[in-house]
């Protein structure tokens, strides 16, 4: 999954990550994979936690962004690319605010998608592992279509 993710982060980087001049062009690539690291380990922590009705209203609610566990990934995400980076809190907030709704959306819809594999629910959950993974899969298999 963490494939997959980093693929969606690098097909979404653009302006956030590419084109912004506070990520020098030699580093776009560890760039990258630190955001789609830092989506992973969220979610990862959302079920260590026992966050699952979290991950649930995540493929349920229609507003991404409203979703606590999302703004804890942005968190999460900028204080990486700040402590990695060495940029201040304004810019890593300008990248996680153009990359994390867009690939967060994505990322719902592909997995939602019956005729799209590149994410599908037991590849999330084997892949977060931990967790009451049975309880997930039954809250949120009528979402998925699969």
């Amino acid at each position: 999954m963490l494939d997959q993710l980093i693929n969606l982060v690098k097909e979404n980087a653009g302006d956030a990550i590419v084109n912004n001049p506070v990520i020098s062009n030699d580093l776009n690539d560890s760039a990258i994979e630190e955001t789609a690291g830092g989506i992973f380990e969220g979610l990862k922590n959302q079920i260590s936690e026992g966050g699952i009705s979290s991950i649930t209203s995540l493929f349920q609610d229609g507003n991404i962004m409203s979703n606590p566990m999302v703004n804890q990934i942005g968190k999460q995400v900028a204080g990486n690319l700040m402590s990695k980076f060495g940029i201040n809190q304004d810019e890593a907030g300008g990248i996680v605010e153009k990359i994390i709704p867009t690939v967060m959306n994505q990322f719902v819809n592909k997995t939602n998608d019956p005729n799209d594999s590149s994410f599908s629910l037991e590849g999330i959950t084997s892949s977060l592992g931990g967790g009451d993974l049975g309880g997930l899969l039954n809250s949120v298999s009528g979402f998925f279509g699969k």
